[in-house]
């Protein structure tokens, strides 16, 4: 057997993890949508398209790589108040929340950034302590 042939086979066995990669969710913030535990698959953000407003992403946050979902896209204000999250001045259908926040509010202006939030809202430590996030911190799309 030529030398090459194992490494050719190793490489092209782990070469899918250049574009999906797992992700193991920690905490309960994005309850219950996805729960502590959960291994999921993760798109790649250079081999994704955008985020969009809904969707969920790995995103590196400022305690640390987290899974959150995608609200505020570049350009965009972002009021809140209790359960209801207002995206430049409609209310945000958002089926995904269960658990809502029943106190705080809030208002931040995305600029060139991406706001994401928990859907468990009372557990999440998310987008409105940290600010909108830079394109660069978010790293996949989870599948």
């Amino acid at each position: 057997m030529r030398p090459w042939v194992p490494l050719a086979a190793v490489l092209l066995a782990v070469s899918p993890l250049a574009i999906v990669h797992p992700v193991r969710v920690t905490g309960r913030s994005m309850e219950p949508a996805l729960r502590e535990g959960e291994l999921r698959w993760a798109l790649r953000a250079w081999a994704s398209h955008p985020p969009r407003r809904g969707e969920i992403w790995v995103v590196a946050g400022p305690q640390g790589a987290s899974v959150k979902r995608v609200i505020g896209l570049p350009g965009d204000l972002v009021t809140w108040q209790g359960p209801d999250v207002c995206v430049n001045g409609p209310r945000l259908d958002e089926p995904w929340v269960v658990h809502p926040e029943r106190s705080g509010s809030g208002t931040l202006t995305c600029g060139e950034g991406y706001l994401v939030l928990g859907d468990n809202r009372p557990e999440s430590r998310d987008g409105r302590s940290w600010g909108p996030l830079p394109a660069t911190a978010l790293g996949g799309r989870v599948l």
